[in-house]
């Protein structure tokens, strides 16, 4: 097996784990709200916390679960066009599209990010909108991880997952994780 195979196959299996992980982070959120509903309409008792930490949970599912869609090909594609080509277009035009519009979007979410989580740790920044004002900086920081995450992960899977047809000509084996090449190419 190639070494940088053997990257992408632990890169895999992270975006895997992590997305399951994440996963469980709807049970706070579900339970954040149902809460608030609860004490808000049965009891009229609103909490002051229940907006802050369901904003905060979504986002983060959202941002840290994109490298496990990515993983399980959920990500929106014009599939009126995408599903009728043959694999080796659609892996030449997935390595234009990261090329040209994916990395330099991460590489300015990063970089934007990096310094939007810096300011708001040497702030201490808590949550102006919020009379219970909670700490920002955590859920800010999620933003360059979740950019320098997906840009490795997209780099990596991008030259196997979305350029395999491109590059099966190369006779690239792929780990078992993703099973057999060849069924992608039929049907």
């Amino acid at each position: 097996m190639e070494p940088y195979l053997k990257w992408v196959e632990k890169i895999d299996r992270l975006s895997d784990w992590s997305g399951r992980i994440f996963s469980y982070l709807v049970y706070p959120l579900v339970g954040g709200v149902a809460y608030e509903v609860i004490a808000r309409y049965f009891f009229h008792a609103p909490t002051e916390w229940a907006y802050d930490v369901t904003y905060m949970l979504y986002g983060s599912i959202f941002m840290l679960g994109t490298a496990y869609t990515l993983l399980n090909k959920g990500h929106i594609r014009t599939d009126m066009f995408y599903g009728k080509w043959p694999p080796q277009k659609q892996g030449k035009i997935d390595a234009i599209l990261y090329l040209l519009l994916f990395f330099p979007g991460m590489i300015f979410y990063l970089i934007a990010g990096i310094d939007y989580a810096a300011h708001s740790w040497a702030t201490n920044e808590k949550a102006a909108n919020s009379p219970w004002m909670p700490i920002i900086y955590p859920f800010k920081t999620v933003i360059p991880v979740t950019a320098a995450v997906l840009t490795a992960v997209i780099h990596l899977q991008s030259i196997t997952h979305s350029g395999m047809p491109v590059f099966m000509s190369l006779r690239i084996r792929r780990p078992k994780i993703w099973g057999n090449p060849s069924s992608l190419l039929s049907g």
